[in-house]
């Protein structure tokens, strides 16, 4: 019995190695977003660090305009990092962890 539950630790051990091993992986995938019109970029890692926004002088002229399409492309690209870094993160977890009768019910 102590056996398998010290294989068990060994292998939570391996499987949160794991999962900071592609949280760092994370911060070189990048994810772009544009407006609709082409008039803002934003890129992102999948860890949700900006990394660049390019804007159109168009924009420049209009504050309101500006903060509304940097609200919405920003927004998005975050959308996008957050459902990678999660799809990522959970398939190491899922594929690390131990088989424990009945966790399986708590899908």
């Amino acid at each position: 019995m102590f056996g398998d539950l010290m294989g068990m630790m060994g292998k939570l051990k391996e499987t949160q190695q794991k999962v900071e091993d592609t949280k760092k992986r994370l911060d070189t995938v990048l994810v772009d977003e544009t407006s609709n019109d082409g008039l803002l970029s934003v890129t992102l890692t999948a860890n949700r660090a900006i990394k660049s926004i390019t804007i159109d002088d168009a924009l420049l002229e209009d504050k309101e305009q500006l903060e509304d399409y940097l609200i919405l492309t920003l927004n998005k690209a975050i959308e996008k990092a957050t459902n990678i870094h999660e799809a990522e993160v959970a398939a190491v977890a899922k594929d690390g962890m131990p088989n424990i009768p009945g966790l399986d019910l708590f899908k």
